[in-house]
Protein backbone atom coordinates (compact mmCIF):
# COMPACT_ATOMS: atom_id res chain seq x y z
CA UNK A 1 0.00 0.00 0.00
CA UNK A 2 1.54 3.13 -0.92
CA UNK A 3 0.49 6.73 0.76
CA UNK A 4 -1.45 9.02 -2.16
CA UNK A 5 1.34 11.81 -0.30
CA UNK A 6 4.37 10.42 0.17
CA UNK A 7 4.74 7.55 -1.72
CA UNK A 8 6.07 5.43 0.69
CA UNK A 9 5.29 2.02 0.57
CA UNK A 10 3.34 1.43 4.27
CA UNK A 11 1.43 -1.66 6.18
CA UNK A 12 -1.47 0.67 7.05
CA UNK A 13 -2.81 3.47 5.44
CA UNK A 14 -5.48 5.88 7.13
CA UNK A 15 -8.20 8.06 5.63
CA UNK A 16 -7.71 11.39 5.19
CA UNK A 17 -10.56 13.72 4.24
CA UNK A 18 -10.26 16.79 2.09
CA UNK A 19 -12.64 18.84 3.76
CA UNK A 20 -13.01 17.98 7.38
CA UNK A 21 -16.23 16.15 8.72
CA UNK A 22 -16.12 19.13 11.30
CA UNK A 23 -16.70 21.68 8.86
CA UNK A 24 -19.59 20.08 7.00
CA UNK A 25 -21.28 17.82 10.21
CA UNK A 26 -22.63 22.09 11.38
CA UNK A 27 -23.65 22.25 7.26
CA UNK A 28 -25.09 18.41 7.21
CA UNK A 29 -23.08 18.48 3.98
CA UNK A 30 -21.95 15.15 2.41
CA UNK A 31 -18.39 14.99 4.17
CA UNK A 32 -16.14 14.61 0.31
CA UNK A 33 -13.37 13.21 -1.21
CA UNK A 34 -10.72 11.37 0.94
CA UNK A 35 -7.47 10.00 0.45
CA UNK A 36 -5.43 6.91 1.78
CA UNK A 37 -2.37 8.59 3.56
CA UNK A 38 0.25 6.80 6.18
CA UNK A 39 -0.21 8.23 9.54
CA UNK A 40 2.90 10.40 9.81
CA UNK A 41 1.68 12.49 6.59
CA UNK A 42 -1.67 12.26 8.75
CA UNK A 43 -0.47 13.23 12.00
CA UNK A 44 1.26 15.94 10.22
CA UNK A 45 -1.27 17.49 8.31
CA UNK A 46 -3.47 18.07 11.61
CA UNK A 47 -0.81 19.21 13.06
CA UNK A 48 0.70 22.06 11.34
CA UNK A 49 -3.11 23.47 10.03
CA UNK A 50 -6.47 24.03 11.37
CA UNK A 51 -9.73 22.28 10.33
CA UNK A 52 -10.78 25.60 8.44
CA UNK A 53 -7.33 26.16 6.80
CA UNK A 54 -7.66 22.29 5.51
CA UNK A 55 -11.46 23.14 4.17
CA UNK A 56 -10.68 26.11 2.78
CA UNK A 57 -7.32 26.63 0.98
CA UNK A 58 -6.01 23.02 1.23
CA UNK A 59 -8.59 20.77 -0.26
CA UNK A 60 -7.05 18.36 -2.79
CA UNK A 61 -4.21 16.69 -2.58
CA UNK A 62 -2.46 18.83 -5.08
CA UNK A 63 -2.88 21.84 -2.91
CA UNK A 64 -1.42 19.83 0.03
CA UNK A 65 1.68 18.56 -2.03
CA UNK A 66 2.53 21.98 -3.10
CA UNK A 67 1.93 23.99 0.32
CA UNK A 68 5.64 25.21 1.46
CA UNK A 69 5.30 23.85 5.25
CA UNK A 70 4.25 20.52 3.90
CA UNK A 71 6.64 19.66 0.95
CA UNK A 72 9.49 20.20 3.27
CA UNK A 73 7.85 17.59 5.46
CA UNK A 74 7.37 15.74 2.51
CA UNK A 75 11.22 15.64 1.62
CA UNK A 76 11.95 14.60 4.71
CA UNK A 77 9.63 11.81 5.42
CA UNK A 78 10.27 10.25 1.75
CA UNK A 79 13.87 9.48 3.39
CA UNK A 80 12.53 7.64 6.36
CA UNK A 81 12.18 4.13 6.96
CA UNK A 82 8.28 3.05 6.36
CA UNK A 83 8.68 0.50 8.96
CA UNK A 84 9.98 2.40 11.54
CA UNK A 85 8.21 5.22 13.75
CA UNK A 86 8.44 8.59 13.24
CA UNK A 87 7.57 11.28 15.63
CA UNK A 88 6.03 14.58 15.15
CA UNK A 89 7.08 17.27 16.57
CA UNK A 90 4.27 19.84 17.56
CA UNK A 91 4.73 23.15 16.92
Amino acid sequence: MSCQLCDRDVKQLTVHHLVPRQTVKRKQAESGETIDICSPCHRQIHTLYSNLELAKHLNTIDKLQSEPKMRKFLGWIRKQDPSKKVRIRKK
